[in-house]
C-alpha cells in the first residue's frame, strides 16, 4: 500500500493509532516519572565560613525552589546560619522552611531516623520528594562524645539504605569549625557524592570494630529468661529514673527480645547499673546480621508492643548488636547517656 504524507502542521499516525504529538506528550510524562522515581539524592557540603555554607546553601535551596512538583526546600541548620540563609535569599525566604537544628535533633540518631521519616510521610511530595538541608548538631549531642559521633556517622552510613525508596534530595552541611576536620573526614565515607564514599554495611562493620567495655563481675546473671523475669529485673535495676522511665526500659528490653532479630531462645542476659547507668545485654545462638536491625520504621498500624527492635532503639540511648566470639549475637541496652 502507498504511504500517504501529510503536512509539517498536522501529526502522523502509527500502526497503534497514536498521532506523534501522543508520543510526544508520551515520552515527556515518561521523562518526568522517571524523574519523579529518581534515588535518595544524599550529598555533602564541607565549609569552614559562612560565606562558604552559603555558597554551597543558596544554589541547593534554588534547586529546590525549582524542582517540579515539589513542596518548598527546607533548611534544619544553626540559627545563626539560617539568620545569613535568610538574608541572602531575600524575598524567596519566604517559600522556604527555617528549622533550628536543635529542634529537629532532639534525640538520639535512632530518634533522628523517626523524624526524618515521620517528615517524608507528611511534609514530602510524591515519593517523597522535597530538598532538605540538614546540618547535625555537633556543638551539642553529636559531636558531644566519640560514643554519640560514631551512632551519628552510623546515622548517616544507613540512611543510604534507608530512605532508598524516597526521592527526596538531601544536602548535609559539615562546618569545620564545629563538627572537625576527624569527623568530617569519616562523614564523607558515607555520602555518595564523595570519592571515598563505601557502601554502608562495610563502614558500620568497621565502625563496630571498636570492642564494647566487658560486663562487670558484678553483673547480674540470668540463664533462659522468660520474658517475664528480664522485665521484673530491668524494672527494678532502672528504678532510680522514675515510675515511667522504669517501665519504658523494661518495655524496650522485652521488645528486643521478642523480635524477628532474636527469633531463636535466648540463652542468657546481664544485668548492671542502676538508674541513668542501667543496662542490658542479651545473648541469643542466633547471629545478628542485619546492619539495619531495629532502623527501619514499622507500619503506622503495628503498635509498640510489636515494634520489636524498633521500639527498643526509639527508647534507649544506645543499643549494640555484636557477633559474640562463642557465636550468636549479643544486644546491649543503655536507657540513659
Amino acid at each position: 500500500m502507498r504511504k500517504t504524507s501529510k503536512s509539517s502542521t498536522t501529526s502522523t499516525t502509527s500502526k497503534t493509532g497514536k498521532t506523534s504529538e501522543d508520543r510526544l506528550i508520551e515520552a515527556r510524562v515518561s521523562t518526568q516519572q522517571a524523574h519523579n522515581q529518581r534515588p535518595f539524592d544524599h550529598r555533602m557540603a564541607v565549609f569552614g565560613s559562612d560565606g562558604d555554607f552559603l555558597a554551597a546553601a543558596l544554589p541547593f535551596i534554588a534547586e529546590g525552589l525549582a524542582a517540579p512538583g515539589e513542596p518548598p526546600p527546607v533548611a534544619i541548620a544553626d540559627p545563626v546560619r539560617l539568620g545569613l540563609l535568610r538574608e541572602a535569599l531575600g524575598p524567596d525566604a519566604k517559600a522556604v522552611g527555617f528549622i533550628p537544628h536543635a529542634e529537629w535533633y532532639t534525640g538520639s540518631a535512632a530518634n533522628a531516623i523517626a523524624q526524618g521519616a515521620g517528615f517524608l510521610a507528611t511534609g514530602a511530595g510524591p515519593g517523597g520528594r522535597i530538598h532538605l538541608l540538614m546540618e547535625p548538631q555537633w556543638a551539642g549531642r553529636a559531636g558531644s562524645s566519640a560514643r554519640e559521633t560514631t551512632e551519628w556517622i552510623r546515622y548517616e552510613a544507613l540512611a543510604n539504605l534507608l530512605f532508598a525508596p524516597f526521592a527526596v534530595t538531601v544536602l548535609c552541611a559539615y562546618d569545620t569549625r564545629t563538627a572537625g576536620h576527624a569527623i568530617v573526614d569519616v562523614a564523607r565515607r558515607a555520602h555518595p557524592d564523595t570519592p571515598v564514599y563505601e557502601e554502608p554495611a562495610r563502614l558500620v562493620r568497621e565502625l563496630d570494630t571498636v570492642a564494647l567495655p566487658p560486663p562487670p563481675p558484678e553483673a547480674e546473671r540470668l540463664i533462659a529468661p522468660e520474658v517475664s523475669t528480664l522485665s521484673e529485673r530491668a524494672r527494678a535495676r532502672a528504678r532510680g529514673l522514675g515510675p515511667a522511665d522504669s517501665e519504658l526500659f523494661a518495655a524496650a528490653v522485652a521488645s528486643a527480645l521478642l523480635t524477628e532479630a532474636t527469633a531463636s531462645p535466648l540463652t542468657e542476659a546481664l544485668l548492671w547499673g542502676e538508674g541513668r547507668s542501667c543496662v542490658c545485654e542479651l545473648r541469643t545462638p542466633a547471629r545478628i546480621g542485619d546492619p539495619l536491625a531495629g532502623f527501619v520504621p514499622p507500619a503506622p498500624e503495628v503498635g509498640p508492643s510489636g515494634q520489636g527492635l524498633w521500639f527498643t532503639r526509639q527508647v534507649c540511648a544506645y543499643v549494640d548488636i555484636r557477633d559474640r566470639e562463642a557465636g550468636g549475637s549479643l544486644i546491649r541496652m543503655q536507657y540513659a547517656r
